[in-house]
């Protein structure tokens, strides 16, 4: 095995460094990065969505979120491929790319305000799901929220990528008991999902939330840090092209079962939504969801609810946290520990929430924030991904380039439609 694999990220052949190892096709073992990322479509920010757009619109937008978890898992695959392929991340491609100084620099900014304005959503949702579990002030939530999520980083830091994917998917099964629960309570109707499944909207206010179910499901952070964890879980792809496209193989694989997960939790989330609390008041809000729920299906079931949110948040911070840092590292090539960075982002969470501000408002601001920062990631990746430069015989088909710029246009224009409808209303 060669000592090194020559990558050709900026048009000039570069000598990276590689560490040999075997890789074994044994499914499960080249399993995992993207159960890790998949959790960023878990985040309190969907639950807030698809439980909103179920209470008030019933089965009608069924199809986006069906819509949406298929556009998901062309661009994380797209995102993994980049890391399993080169060796790298979104975000050090991106570095080496962009030669000015100043128009890197921007870049970053951008990204590293989408993944603050990310972290800050989950940081609040877990702060939410401590004080409904628990009566646990807010602040004092969010502090230990973020706290548990410094425990969850160190194991990735001292125990490597593997140790911390097993935690996050023993969060990923709380996640789905506890969003899933009620549909086996109560069950919804199979003539409304069906009906759902046809593409329509009833007036402004479910276009909206069908861009915030798409915003909050397609983030520009997942994109960024599915392709490190590729990248982090085989750090030593080996030059030949049958293990290249075994791993890619079981990348998709990997997609595929996060996808259809992350996919059936979200829809769950709207069903019950749809079949149990159409036209109840507050739903918008994680409290009044919690309080709804556990005044239709029973106090169990509100707790699971609350259990599920709590995973949700304590999981999809870690991750968010993972992104920013690789975010800065990639664009401005400073490592900063994923603590130090840990301890920083968390000081806007935690103002957010000492001075009293409405946690809902702050998830929708936080939606906002991601529907700017979406096109940054996007738009690169499929344009990399696409080129033979960088993935050499592994770029993209043209059917597979095509539907990318498809569904970046239309991810984009909806996120436009959003932004456009909250400044107007």
């Amino acid at each position: 095995m060669p000592k090194s694999a020559r990558i050709e990220e900026t048009g000039v052949d570069q000598e990276v460094p590689r560490r040999g190892i075997r890789v074994p096709w044994t499914g499960l073992s080249l399993l995992g990065p993207a159960l890790v990322a998949g959790v960023a479509y878990l985040d309190p920010g969907n639950v807030a969505s698809n439980m909103t757009a179920g209470a008030r619109y019933g089965y009608l937008l069924v199809w986006v979120v069906l819509a949406g978890n298929v556009m998901a898992w062309l661009i994380q695959y797209l995102s993994a491929k980049l890391g399993v392929v080169t060796g790298r991340s979104l975000p050090e491609v991106l570095g080496a790319r962009i030669r000015n100084p100043w128009a890197r620099r921007a870049y970053w900014l951008q990204a590293e305000l989408v993944a603050m304005a990310t972290d800050i959503a989950e940081v609040l949702g877990g702060a939410v799901a401590l004080n409904l579990l628990f009566g646990i002030p807010l602040l004092l939530g969010g502090v230990i929220t973020g706290t548990v999520s410094i425990v969850l980083l160190a194991v990735h830091s001292r125990r490597g990528a593997r140790h911390f994917e097993f935690v996050i998917i023993g969060l990923m099964a709380l996640i789905v008991v506890g969003f899933v629960a009620g549909l086996v309570v109560a069950p919804p109707d199979p003539a409304g999902v069906v009906g759902g499944m046809l593409p329509r909207f009833a007036d402004s206010g479910s276009v909206l939330l069908a861009a915030s179910i798409l915003g909050a499901t397609i983030m520009p952070h997942a994109i960024y840090a599915h392709s490190a964890l590729a990248r982090d879980r085989f750090p030593a792809t080996v030059s030949r092209s049958h293990s290249i496209r075994t791993l890619l193989t079981a990348t998709r694989w990997d997609v595929t079962i996060a996808m259809l997960i992350a996919g059936s939790v979200n829809l769950a989330i709207l069903l019950v939504a749809a079949a149990n609390l159409a036209g109840v008041e507050g739903t918008d809000s994680l409290e009044g969801a919690h309080a709804a729920i556990t005044a239709n299906l029973g106090p169990l079931i509100g707790t699971l609810f609350a259990v599920g949110l709590l995973a949700s948040g304590l999981a999809s911070t870690s991750v968010g946290a993972y992104a920013g840092a690789e975010i800065m590292h990639g664009l401005l090539t400073v490592r900063i520990p994923l603590l130090a960075r840990r301890l920083v982002t968390l000081i806007p969470a935690l103002v957010i929430l000492g001075v009293g501000f409405d946690p809902t408002l702050a998830l929708v601001l936080s939606q906002v924030v991601l529907s700017f920062g979406i096109p940054f990631a996007l738009i690169p990746l499929v344009a990399l991904t696409a080129q033979r430069r960088t993935l050499g015989e592994h770029a993209n088909r043209r059917l597979t380039t095509f539907l990318g710029i498809l569904f970046s246009v239309l991810i984009i224009a909806l996120n436009a439609v959003l932004l456009w409808l909250v400044a107007t209303g």
